[in-house]
C-alpha cells in the first residue's frame, strides 16, 4: 500500500519534492527567528523576555493580511490546475494591490506599541524593549507580504524550489547581521533588541527584491500576463476577498490565542516567561516546516481542484499527512530525549549555572507539553491545509473562533482572575486548542463537503 503510494499521483514522491523546498524554506525563517532568540538571550535575560511577546504580537497583526495574501497561491494553483495560465497574472496582481494598504496600515501600529504593550503588565525593563521590538518589526510588514504574494506565483504552480533558494538567501544575511547588531561587531553599532528587529526587517525586503526580479521578466509575461494584468479587476478581486478575507481572519484568530497565552504567562514570573520563550522558540523547530507542509497540501488540493478531481485532492491530503506525523514523532522524540542541551542554548554570557538552573527545570517540563503538542498540530495542520485549497475557508475561520474563545481566551481568564494561574494550566489549555482544532478539521475533511466548491470562477 505505501509503497505503491510513493510513486502514485499526489502520492509521497510528488508531496516530497513539492514539499521539501517548502520546509527548507519554512527551515530558514525558523533558523533565523531561532538563532534570534539565542542571540538575544545571549545578550541578556530581560531581551529574551522581550522578544517573544512583542514578536508574536507583531505578527498578530501582520497574520491577517498574510493569511489574506498566501490566498493567492490558491487561486494560482487552481487556474494552473484548470491549465488557464492566462489568468495566473491577474490573480498575482489583485493580491498585491492588496498589499499597499496592508503595508500602511501596519506601519500605522508604531502609534500604539506603549499602550498595547502596558497593558500586558510586564516588568519595565521588559516594556520598553517590547515596544522597540514591535515597532521596528511593524515597519517591515509591507515588503514582508510582498514577498508572500510574489512567492506565491511560483509555489502555486508547483514551483517550490526558486521559494527555497530565495528564503535561504535571506537566512544566510540575516543570521551574521542579526549577531553583528545585537553585540556591536566590526563597523556595527551595538543596538541589543533594536539591532534584531533591523535585520529581520532587511531580511523580509531580501525576498521581496528577490522574487519581483524573478517575477516580471519577459517569459512570464508571455505565458501568464503578469506585467499586463496588474490592472484592478474588481470580479476577480471580490473572490479573492470571499475566500482570502476567512483565512486572514482564522489565521489572526489563531495568533491571537497565541499572542493572549504568551502575555498570561507573563504575569506568572520572569522565569515561567524565560521557560515558555525557549519552549515556543523551540517548537518552531517542528512546528515552522509543518507549515511548508500544509502550504503544499494547499496547492496539490488546489491543482487537483483546478481539474475537478476531488478524489485525488483527498489522496494527496493523506500523503501529506503521513509524512508530517513521521517528522513529528522524531522532533517529540528529540524534545523529549535532550531537553537541556536545547535550552541551554538560551543560556546568557556569564550567567552562573545555579541562575539559570529554575528555567531549565521548568523548560524541561515545558518540552514534554511540546512533544504531545507538535504531534496533534501536525493532524491540525495537513487538514487545514487541504480543507484551505478547496476553499472551506469559512468553516476553518468559525472553527478557530470558537475553539480560541472556549480553549484559550475564556480559561485563561477564569485561571488569572481566580489567582490559579501556575505554569501548567495554560499550556494545557494550548494543548486542548490544538487537540479541538485537530479533531473537527479531521472529521470535516473526511466528511468532504469541500468537494463541491469551487475558488475560481467558470
Amino acid at each position: 500500500m505505501h509503497i505503491k503510494r510513493w510513486n502514485a499521483e499526489n502520492g509521497y514522491r510528488q508531496a516530497i519534492v513539492l514539499g521539501l523546498p517548502l520546509v527548507v524554506s519554512m527551515l530558514s525563517s525558523t533558523v533565523m527567528t531561532f538563532t534570534d532568540r539565542i542571540f538575544l538571550g545571549s545578550y541578556s535575560l530581560a531581551a529574551l523576555g522581550a522578544s517573544l511577546p512583542a514578536s508574536i504580537a507583531a505578527f498578530l497583526f501582520l497574520s491577517f493580511f498574510f493569511g489574506v495574501v498566501e490566498y493567492v497561491g490558491v487561486f494560482v494553483s487552481q487556474y494552473t490546475g484548470a491549465t488557464r495560465h492566462e489568468r495566473v497574472g491577474a490573480a498575482v496582481w489583485q493580491g498585491l494591490w492588496f498589499c499597499v494598504p496592508a503595508g500602511l496600515i501596519l506601519a500605522s501600529l508604531w502609534f500604539i506599541a506603549e499602550p498595547l504593550f502596558a497593558l500586558a503588565g510586564h516588568p519595565p525593563d521588559v516594556q520598553e524593549l517590547e515596544v522597540l521590538y514591535f515597532r521596528i518589526l511593524t515597519l517591515g510588514g509591507g515588503p514582508f507580504l510582498v514577498g508572500v504574494c510574489l512567492s506565491c506565483f511560483f509555489s502555486g504552480r508547483g514551483l517550490t524550489k526558486p521559494v527555497m533558494v530565495v528564503h535561504m538567501a535571506a537566512t544566510a544575511l540575516n543570521i551574521p547581521l542579526d549577531y553583528c547588531l545585537i553585540n556591536g561587531y566590526g563597523p556595527f553599532p551595538e543596538l541589543g533588541i533594536a539591532g534584531a528587529g533591523i535585520a529581520t526587517v532587511i531580511g523580509y525586503t531580501l525576498p521581496a527584491v528577490c522574487f519581483a526580479i524573478m517575477t516580471f521578466t519577459a517569459g512570464n509575461e508571455a505565458n501568464f500576463k503578469i506585467r499586463s494584468a496588474f490592472h484592478f479587476d474588481r470580479t476577480l478581486f471580490s473572490r479573492f476577498m470571499r475566500f482570502g478575507l476567512p483565512g486572514g481572519v482564522q489565521f489572526f484568530i489563531d495568533m491571537f490565542a497565541v499572542t493572549f497565552f504568551a502575555f498570561m504567562v507573563g504575569r506568572i514570573g520572569p522565569v515561567e516567561l524565560a521557560a515558555t520563550n525557549i519552549a515556543i522558540s523551540v517548537d518552531t523547530l517542528a512546528f515552522l516546516p509543518m507549515i511548508g507542509m500544509h502550504v503544499a497540501t494547499s496547492i496539490m488540493v488546489g491543482q487537483a481542484m483546478g481539474r475537478g478531481e476531488p478524489d485525488q485532492a483527498a489522496y494527496a491530503t493523506k500523503s501529506v499527512l503521513h509524512i508530517a506525523l513521521a517528522y513529528m514523532v522524531m522532533m517529540a522524540a528529540i524534545f523529549i530525549l535532550f531537553p537541556e542541551p536545547l535550552i541551554g542554548l538560551f543560556r546568557a554570557r556569564g550567567s552562573a549555572p545555579g541562575d539559570f538552573a529554575p528555567v531549565v527545570a521548568s523548560g524541561t517540563l515545558l518540552l514534554r507539553y511540546v512533544a504531545v503538542f507538535t504531534l496533534v498540530d501536525a493532524v491540525a495542520i495537513t487538514y487545514m491545509g487541504g480543507l484551505k485549497g478547496a476553499g472551506d475557508t469559512r468553516f476553518i475561520m468559525f472553527t478557530m473562533a470558537v475553539a480560541s474563545f472556549f480553549c484559550m481566551v475564556l480559561p485563561l481568564s477564569l485561571l488569572n482572575y481566580f489567582g490559579l494561574m501556575g505554569l501548567h494550566g495554560p499550556w494545557i489549555c494550548l494543548l486542548s486548542y490544538v487537540i479541538v482544532l485537530a479533531a473537527t478539521f479531521m472529521t470535516r475533511f473526511r466528511k468532504g463537503p469541500w468537494r463541491s466548491m469551487r475558488v475560481i470562477n467558470e
